[in-house]
């Protein structure tokens, strides 16, 4: 058996931090959220998912909407120096 070591390719993502607060922000932002006695719930491709606060919700690179965790989330991305206020 071969086993390879991969590197994720460089991508930027947008992204932004659920507060419990920022609703209406971050479904101006991505019309595949809704909220269900006060949980967050993102459509993705894999079907719907819950968003505790302080997870991330990422735009992926073809448009697409999925919650992270924080942790996961700053082993994966760094700033990229961009910022939207919308």
């Amino acid at each position: 058996m071969i086993v390879e070591k991969w590197r994720k390719k460089p991508v930027v993502v947008e992204a932004t931090k659920w507060t419990g607060d920022n609703f209406k922000d971050i479904k101006a932002w991505s019309a595949d959220v809704g909220l269900v006695e006060g949980v967050l719930c993102v459509s993705t491709l894999e079907g719907q998912m819950v968003a505790a606060v302080g997870d991330y919700i990422i735009k992926g690179v073809n448009g697409e909407f999925y919650p992270c965790k924080p942790d996961i989330f700053h082993k994966t991305y760094e700033a990229a120096g961009e910022v939207r206020v919308i």
